[in-house]
């Protein structure tokens, strides 16, 4: 059997003159079925064998089923790897978001998105060489999905049963016109995340993990995270840029882990961080954060280098993996052939990465590198102005990333 490791995540495969991947292939909505297309082509040009099981689960699909359908959970569960693109979510009403449900339903825990500076793409940001990767906590926070509606019998017994608890302060508001949301923060699943933030960074030989939240507010939540974070760093033996934080090791990871000595481990508050990444980005590689903070903090880290349309996304568990881009379906330029399709590009270059095929992976991205670089074989948003009549479609501009792939080989 060969083995093919991503960070805690283990892929067995079959050994055979040429790996046969099976890949789940969700290709969405609005405009997803277009990119979906174009980054299944580059795939394959890349010579990476690809079995691909394409399953339906757009809004209308879910919509007439009423929920996501279980074939699609059955498909990601039988092949471990599935490349998504965007899926529609109601804003305020329907089902809540899709990808929310996956990463519980098939508890992939960290999520990464990696955030670089190509050449030919506009932002404010050109000169600083911005390469860092976000990398958040999925299932727990705010975004756990503990919930208590405002009104409800159980939300006033709740509050009330809160404010009898509470040592310190006390929700004031009224029983009947209060909403509450719990915000879960434990030690296995911060270890777990960081754990993973660390051997990436160890791997990709990252120089600092810098962990984020806002303990001077949040201590018993926010502090769990900092204290966990720092056993962690400890752990993998790496430099504390204050060596007054460093703690104990935590000894569920302790000789489990590899030599982190040359990574720096440091912490920022979340305020903090933003108007740190707008002055100086460049100072920063891994970034650790939770839930609510990642999904933040990942779209400001996006707009560094030229916005969702260049920012790829993985989610990463115990035995499966999802990679989508980060933008939205966008159905208001569905069957156009206009959008940007190298989000969903790059993020199927970090799916090749997750199977081992680092060759392939590094092709694909020099393709895309170039050319967008080269400035004429891209969609309307890659143009010096986005009235540029020379701008071409989707299908067009995986064309050219195609050829380049073959140029490259």
């Amino acid at each position: 059997m060969a083995l093919a490791c991503f960070g805690t995540f283990v892929l067995l495969m079959k050994e055979s003159p040429v790996n046969m991947y099976n890949v789940t292939l969700i290709p969405g909505d609005g405009v997803g079925p277009e990119i979906a297309e174009a980054t299944r082509r580059c795939v394959e040009a890349t010579g990476v064998k690809i079995s691909w099981d394409v399953q339906e689960c757009g809004i209308e699909v879910i919509e007439k089923v009423g929920k996501v359908p279980d074939s699609v959970l059955a498909s990601i569960r039988k092949n471990k790897v599935a490349l998504k693109a965007p899926i529609t979510t109601p804003i305020g009403k329907g089902f809540r978001s899709v990808n929310v449900f996956l990463r519980q339903e098939l508890g992939l825990y960290a999520c990464i998105r990696p955030c670089k500076s190509f050449p030919g793409v506009r932002t404010y940001f050109s000169e600083s060489n911005v390469n860092l990767v976000v990398v958040r906590e999925n299932t727990e926070d705010l975004y756990a999905g503990v919930e208590f509606q405002a009104g409800l019998p159980a939300t006033s017994e709740l509050i009330q049963a809160i404010n009898k608890a509470a040592t310190g302060k006390k929700i004031t508001t009224g029983l009947d016109t209060t909403g509450i949301s719990i915000k879960p923060i434990s030690t296995e699943g911060t270890r777990n995340i960081a754990n993973f933030a660390f051997d990436y960074a160890v791997k990709h030989g990252r120089k600092s993990v810098t962990s984020v939240c806002k303990a001077n507010i949040m201590k018993f939540t926010d502090g769990l995270w900092y204290d966990e974070s720092r056993a962690v760093a400890a752990s993998y033996k790496a430099k504390f840029e204050q060596p007054e934080l460093k703690t104990k090791s935590d000894p569920a990871l302790d000789g489990k882990v590899p030599d982190g000595s040359k990574v720096t481990y440091m912490e920022r508050l979340i305020d903090n961080m933003c108007m740190q990444l707008v002055q100086k980005p460049e100072l920063y590689d891994v970034i650790l954060l939770p839930n609510l903070y990642g999904d933040i903090l990942s779209d400001l880290c996006a707009g560094l280098v030229g916005g969702l349309g260049v920012a790829p996304g993985a989610n990463y568990g115990a035995d499966s993996a999802i990679f989508e881009a980060t933008h939205g379906s966008a159905p208001k330029y569905k069957g156009q052939n206009k959008v940007n399709p190298t989000a969903l590009i790059l993020s199927a270059k970090l799916m090749l990465e997750h199977l081992g095929e680092q060759k392939a992976a590094d092709r694909l991205e020099a393709a895309v590198a170039s050319v967008i670089s080269e400035g004429k074989d891209v969609t309307y948003d890659l143009k010096p102005h986005r009235t540029d009549p020379t701008a071409v479609g989707t299908s067009q501009m995986a064309d050219a990333i195609c050829k380049k792939v073959a140029e490259l080989a």
